[in-house]
């Protein structure tokens, strides 16, 4: 038996796993959402924005909203206007739609240049403090804020992360900690409205882990078979 059909054998008998630390693919969800009433997740985007971060994901969402017959939405996002936004490498995103995450149930805050405060990106985000400011406003019961990468250091400036379990890319924990962040070593961490995941390539496990908390197991191994990818690491989840 492979690793999808034991975690579809896992559920179906209503197995739970328990601990602080969990793999993918342990949680199950309840049907909350629907075609009628998707997931809504909208990704922030800002120039300097890397592009695996927000490409990732979007790749996720598409293709659950595509075998889960629409339960699932996804629009990019931005607070600047609907100008369109340079990423890291170059590529033009955009026009992309009005800053509005009262009309989100997942907001995602993708990472990318965080090396340099003077050219664009998340340290240039940081000191500019729009971005920042706009998703500590953003915080309500009910909205999941995500963070892929040095993401997690815009949620840390927003006042997401202190005292809270989280994770950034490698080169930016000692920064996260020292912020406040209970850096906690996991490839996604889950700590209730607060799920962060550090490195450029974990926007996939992050978007999957989303997939199946919120919208089941069998839909996220599903969209993980489309995509020929294994998700890696453990979910650390409170």
């Amino acid at each position: 038996m492979d690793r999808r059909d034991a975690l579809r054998a896992t559920v179906a008998a209503g197995a739970v796993a328990s601990g602080a630390v969990l793999m993918s693919g342990s949680a199950s969800a309840a049907p909350r959402f629907t075609p009628a009433r998707p997931l809504r997740v909208q990704i922030v985007t800002f120039d300097g924005v890397e592009e695996l971060d927000f490409v990732a994901p979007i790749d996720v969402f598409g293709l659950a909203k595509g075998i889960g017959g629409g339960t699932v939405s996804t629009s990019m996002v931005t607070v600047d206007g609907d100008d369109p936004v340079a990423a890291f490498h170059g590529s033009r995103i955009g026009p992309v739609g009005r800053w509005a995450p009262r009309e989100a149930d997942v907001l995602l805050v993708p990472g990318g240049g965080y090396r340099r405060a003077d050219a664009p990106g998340v340290l240039y985000e940081i000191q500019r403090g729009v971005v920042p400011a706009a998703i500590a406003a953003a915080r309500r019961r009910g909205l999941t804020i995500a963070g892929v990468c040095t993401g997690t250091m815009l949620l840390s400036a927003a006042g997401l992360t202190a005292g809270r379990p989280c994770i950034t890319h490698h080169r930016a924990v000692e920064d996260l900690r020292a912020q406040g962040g209970l850096v906690t070593q996991a490839r996604v961490v889950d700590d209730g409205d607060l799920v962060t995941a550090g490195g450029v390539t974990s926007g996939l496990d992050l978007a999957l882990w989303l997939v199946e908390r919120f919208l089941g197991v069998d839909l996220a191994l599903q969209v993980e078979q489309v995509l020929e990818y294994e998700r890696r690491g453990a979910v650390w989840r409170r």
